[in-house]
């Protein structure tokens, strides 16, 4: 083990605290709570998130709020380039060799940081699906489906979402409920 080992152990750590919200200073969630109650002036709001992101850039929590804000204005590019962002801060804080191998299956339930980084790929599936970039959300289904084939965290969902759609099924058709797992979608 070399010294670099315990201080990306001790980043790691933080990033899995901030993706449960943790470990965020006072100012930053001020920032972003004086954000919530300004909904109604969404400009102000935004400048509000960015300070916010600013002054802890590597923080989960400000990009999230930040995609939340994007995703319920319905600014779905926007969402997805927040989405973006916050993938490859989880990827940093996750390691280099994060994804050679799927992540185990209690990292997969429990690991803060493995699940942000899952759900991250998720939502960032669902938003390429919204803005009809097939190809991008078909490669990270499938990257989804590699890391987390267990599919605890319902992409398997999406791709069957995506295969309906490519098959011409309309919306209002019989939808076969429960889809549950990846072994009920095509490979």
């Amino acid at each position: 083990m070399d010294a670099c080992t315990p201080i990306f152990g001790d980043e790691l750590a933080a990033f899995a605290i901030g993706a449960i919200g943790g470990g965020l200073s006072p100012q930053v969630e001020s920032l972003i709570q004086e954000a919530g109650l300004l909904r109604h002036l969404p400009a102000q709001a935004l400048l509000l998130l960015e300070r916010a992101r600013a002054a802890a850039p590597r923080h989960p929590a400000p990009l999230i709020a930040l995609y939340r804000f994007h995703f319920y204005a319905h600014q779905l590019t926007q969402a997805r380039s927040v989405g973006s962002d916050a993938m490859a801060i989880a990827r940093t804080a996750l390691g280099p060799n994060f994804g050679d191998q799927p992540p185990s299956d209690d990292a997969a339930r429990h690991d803060a940081a493995v699940r942000f980084y899952l759900f991250t790929l998720k939502g960032l599936a669902y938003l390429n699906l919204r803005l009809n970039d097939l190809d991008e959300a078909r490669l990270l289904l499938g990257e989804l489906r590699r890391l987390d084939p267990q599919d605890h965290v319902g992409g398997a969902l999406l791709s069957h979402v995506l295969r309906r759609y490519e098959k011409g099924e309309s919306s209002d058709a019989p939808f076969g409920y429960p889809v549950r797992g990846w072994r009920a979608t095509s490979p």
